[in-house]
């Protein structure tokens, strides 16, 4: 009687070190999926970056002509363009993104002023390419900073933490708006 206790005893212990070993295993696992998610999305906006970046000189020449008055604009694109294709981390590269983007704006509103630039087929072709990468640019920055939400809630998170200390996990930086993206953008002649 007392050995079959003991074997009942015993397998109890075991479920019970199985099944917390399993839980733990289960934590690392989620925290790598999203540890890799969010290298996934950064990648994602990165692709889109490039499109956008190898357009902007097409935009630039096509441009050129039209706006002779407006060299500022063209020549902070093309600084911006630089900056993303100098970059090498994520804020680096958010903070060019910024930069384009705000450049960008100013463009398309300077752009309204010029009839004949805005009826040329290959600026309103390359208006509209950009435009998409834009709203693309936005959907995945929106996937990008709820994969970082989730993943360092996670490892914020008991019993998570543990798993995510032991395997030094730091918490991402999600991407933000640059100050002058959240400004209306200002055309003056």
């Amino acid at each position: 009687m007392a050995i079959g206790v003991a074997i009942v005893v015993l397998v109890i212990v075991i479920l019970v070190v199985v099944g917390i070993v399993g839980y733990f295993i289960g934590i690392y696992n989620g925290l790598v999926r999203l540890k890799n998610d969010i290298k996934k999305s950064w990648g994602n906006i990165d692709v889109l970056l490039k499109q956008r970046s190898d357009e902007l000189p097409k935009l630039i020449n096509t441009v050129k002509g039209y706006m002779k008055h407006e060299k500022g604009v063209l020549t902070q694109i093309t600084e911006a363009r630089s900056a993303l294709l100098k970059a090498k981390s994520v804020p680096e590269k958010a903070a060019a993104d910024s930069q384009i983007t705000g450049a960008l704006k100013t463009l398309f509103a300077v752009a309204e002023n010029y009839p004949q630039l805005k009826a040329n087929e290959n600026f309103m072709h390359l208006q509209q390419r950009i435009s998409g990468i834009e709203n693309e640019l936005a959907d995945r920055r929106e996937f990008y900073n709820d994969s970082c939400n989730q993943f360092n809630i996670r490892i914020e998170s008991f019993p998570d933490m543990i798993v995510a200390n032991m395997m030094k996990l730091t918490p991402k930086e999600m991407f933000k708006a640059a100050e002058e993206e959240k400004k209306d953008v200002k055309v003056e002649f």
